[in-house]
C-alpha cells in the first residue's frame, strides 16, 4: 500500500520523521507548527526513545533516572511544549546530599549547593565547607573552576584532549576528580573524566555551574517518564495534526527523480519533500541514502557507553532525601521513586542510576543482588533491617553516545549532502554530550533547518541559537 501518509499537498508540504525519541518528536511538532503535513515513523510501541516506562506488577517502572538542569533550555521548552513542565520541576536551588562511607572516620555527609550570590561566588561557601576535600583540594578547585571560565567548548582543539588531563594541569588531585569533578561529570557524561573529551567536559561544566547562579538546579520527573514523552507527546503531536504510527519499522529511504523522497515501511510508503532521520547513529548509517554524507562510516565510529539501573523495593522507608550522591562505594546515585511509580503500601521503591556501566552492564541479577544490596546497607542504615520485596535491573547498553576525545569531528550536523534530508538525535553536533537536552536541540535544529531549505524560516523557540 503506498500513500502520502499526511494528505493531500504537494512534497514540499510533506514531512516524515523517522524516530519517535525527544528528537523525532521535537522535529515532528516544530514542523507541524510551521504549517507541513507530518507523519512520524516508530518502531516500537510507544513514543519516547530511550526515556520511558513500563509496568512490573502494580508498579510503574521508568527504564532509568533521567534528570535535567535549569541550564536546559531545550528540554524545558520540550516540556512546556507538551504541557509537562508542572509534573518535573525544578529544585529552587541546587542542593546534593554526597555521602562518603569510605571516610576513616565514619559515613561523612556533605553537601554541593548554591547560594543566591553571582556566578562563581554562588558555589564557594558550599566548596569552603565541603567535608569530602581536604582545604588545598578546595582552594584548588577554585583555580580550576576559573580556568575553565576561559575555555571555549566549541573550540576544536578541546576535542581531541581528554578532562583528565587537563585537570591534572590544573592541579586536582586524584581524590578531587573523584570526589567532585567525576561525581558530577560520571552522571552527565557517562564517562569518567579520563574517558571525556575537554570540550564536551568544559561544555557540561562551564553551562552548568558557571554561566548562571541558578543553571545547575535540578529537575526531574515526579511521574513516570512516558507521562511525559508518550502520553503527553501523543497528545501533542495529535493536536499539531501530526500522524503518527507506532509498530512501524522503516526498510528504506529512497529519493526519486523528481527529487521527492519515499519512505518504506513493513506495511505502507511514505512520499515527502522532507525527511528527518531521528533515529541512533548505526540506524541512521543504515537507512541512509549514497552520497547524503561525504564520510557516513563517521558514524559507525561514533561509541556508544552502558547505563546500568537497579530497582530496590523496599517494605519500608529507608531514605528520607529525595535523592542522594554516593562515595566510596560503587553506588553513584540513589533517588526515591516510591511515589511516581504507585507505590502506596508503605514501602519504598530506591532507584541507582548507574553511569559507566561496563564492568556490570552483563552480570546475572543475582550478581548484582550480591553487590549492590550491602553497598545500601552501608549508605543507608535503616535498610539493613528492612526486607527486600523486589529487586531488579534495566539495562541500556547503548544508552549513549560515548564522548571520547576526537568524538566532535565524528558528530554531523543536521544538514546532509542530499536536499531534503535532514539528521536529529543526541548524538549529531549538537554541542552537548548524550542528554536529553542534546536530543531535543537536535530536533530543533533539523527541523529549522528543514524549514530555511523551504523558504519557510521561522523564529527558533530558544533564546540563544543552537
Amino acid at each position: 500500500m503506498s500513500g502520502s501518509g499526511t494528505g493531500s499537498g504537494t512534497g514540499s508540504d510533506r514531512a516524515v520523521v523517522i524516530g519517535g525519541g525527544l528528537a523525532g518528536v521535537t522535529a515532528a511538532l516544530e514542523l507541524a507548527d510551521a504549517g507541513l503535513r507530518v507523519t512520524l515513523l516508530e518502531g516500537r510501541p510507544r513514543l519516547g526513545g530511550l526515556a520511558f516506562s513500563f509496568k512490573r506488577g502494580d508498579l510503574t517502572v521508568d527504564n532509568g533516572q533521567h534528570v535535567y538542569l535549569r541550564c536546559c533550555t531545550a528540554y524545558r521548552w520540550f516540556l512546556d511544549r507538551v504541557d509537562g513542565a508542572a509534573l518535573a520541576p525544578l529544585q529552587d536551588r541546587l542542593d546534593v546530599p554526597v555521602l562518603d562511607v569510605a571516610h576513616p572516620a565514619g559515613p561523612r555527609l556533605g553537601r554541593l549547593r548554591r547560594s543566591a550570590l553571582p556566578v562563581p561566588l554562588h558555589l564557594a561557601a558550599s566548596l569552603a565547607t565541603y567535608p569530602h576535600l581536604s582545604l588545598a583540594e578546595r582552594a584548588s578547585v577554585g583555580r580550576a573552576a576559573l580556568a575553565l571560565r576561559r575555555l571555549d567548548p566549541a573550540d576544536p582543539a578541546l576535542d581531541g584532549l581528554d578532562f583528565a588531563t587537563w585537570l591534572a594541569r590544573y592541579g586536582q588531585s586524584p581524590r578531587t576528580v573523584e570526589a567532585l569533578w567525576d561525581l558530577v561529570g560520571i552522571a552527565t557524561l557517562n564517562a569518567t573524566a579520563a574517558q571525556s573529551s575537554l570540550g564536551l567536559a568544559a561544555m557540561v561544566f562551564k553551562t552548568g555551574l558557571l554561566s548562571e547562579n541558578g543553571a545547575a538546579d535540578i529537575g526531574w520527573a515526579r511521574v513516570p517518564l512516558g507521562d511525559l514523552h508518550d502520553t503527553l507527546a501523543r497528545k501533542a503531536l495529535d493536536s499539531a495534526g501530526v500522524r503518527t504510527e507506532l509498530r512501524t519499522r522503516v526498510t528504506a529511504v529512497t529519493r526519486g527523480g523528481d527529487g521527492d523522497w519515499r519512505v518504506d515501511t513493513d506495511g505502507e510508503s511514505f512520499d515527502a519533500g522532507t525527511v528527518v532521520l531521528a533515529v541512533p547513529q548505526r540506524e541512521a548509517h543504515g537507512l541512509l541514502p549514497h552520497g547524503a554524507l561525504a564520510d557516513p562510516d563517521k558514524l559507525l565510529d561514533i561509541g556508544t557507553a552502558p547505563i546500568l539501573n537497579v530497582h530496590v523495593v523496599y517494605d519500608r522507608k529507608v531514605l528520607r532525601q529525595p535523592f542522594f550522591a554516593a562515595l566510596g562505594t560503587p553506588v553513584q546515585w540513589v533517588f526515591d521513586r516510591t511515589d511516581s511509580s504507585g507505590l502506596t503500601d508503605g514501602g519504598q521503591y530506591l532507584a541507582l542510576s548507574q553511569s559507566v556501566a561496563q564492568d556490570d552492564i552483563d552480570e546475572p541479577v543475582s550478581v548484582l543482588r550480591a553487590k549492590y544490596l550491602p553497598e545500601l546497607e552501608r549508605l543507608l542504615p535503616a535498610a539493613r533491617g528492612a526486607k527486600v520485596r523486589d529487586f531488579f535491573v534495566t539495562r541500556e547498553r547503548t544508552a549513549t553516545f560515548a564522548p571520547t576525545p576526537g568524538v566532535g569531528r565524528l558528530r554531523p550536523g543536521p544538514r546532509t549532502d542530499t536536499p531534503g534530508l535532514y539528521l536529529a538525535g543526541a548524538w549529531t553536533a549538537t554541542g552537548w554530550p548524550a542528554t536529553m537536552e542534546s536530543a531535543v536541540r537536535s530536533g530543533l535544529g533539523a527541523a529549522h533547518a528543514a524549514l530555511a531549505a523551504l523558504g519557510r524560516p521561522r523564529e527558533h523557540p530558544l533564546q540563544e541559537a543552537v
